[in-house]
């Protein structure tokens, strides 16, 4: 499975883009995109939604994808990732049908 920065990087360089052009455009250092690019650093929604833009993918598919990987590495290394997963999701519908604001 393809992660975030993967995915970043194989459009950016498919779209022809440089790192410093695409660093330019979010106002960061190179270096930074390269690492978030290669999972090393980790990003924040903002910088997620510009990425978007500039390159092209479906905002709220991009955000889904940085959401879920950022809970599932959260997640990952315990025994009951999955019954998490599961309370977290019931708690999301209930919050929502409660029009509960977090």
């Amino acid at each position: 499975m393809e992660t975030v920065g993967q995915k970043i990087r194989a459009k950016r360089e498919s779209m022809g883009l440089l790192l410093r052009q695409v660093a330019s455009y979010l106002n960061i250092d190179q270096a930074i995109l390269s690492k978030i690019e290669r999972n090393e650093r980790k990003t924040n929604k903002d910088i997620i939604l510009k990425l978007a833009e500039v390159l092209e993918f479906d905002k709220e598919d991009l955000l889904v994808q940085f959401i879920s990987e950022k809970i599932a590495y959260e997640i990952a290394n315990e025994d009951c990732a999955d019954k998490v997963l599961k309370a977290a999701e019931q708690k999301v519908k209930y919050l929502k049908s409660n029009l509960v604001k977090i």
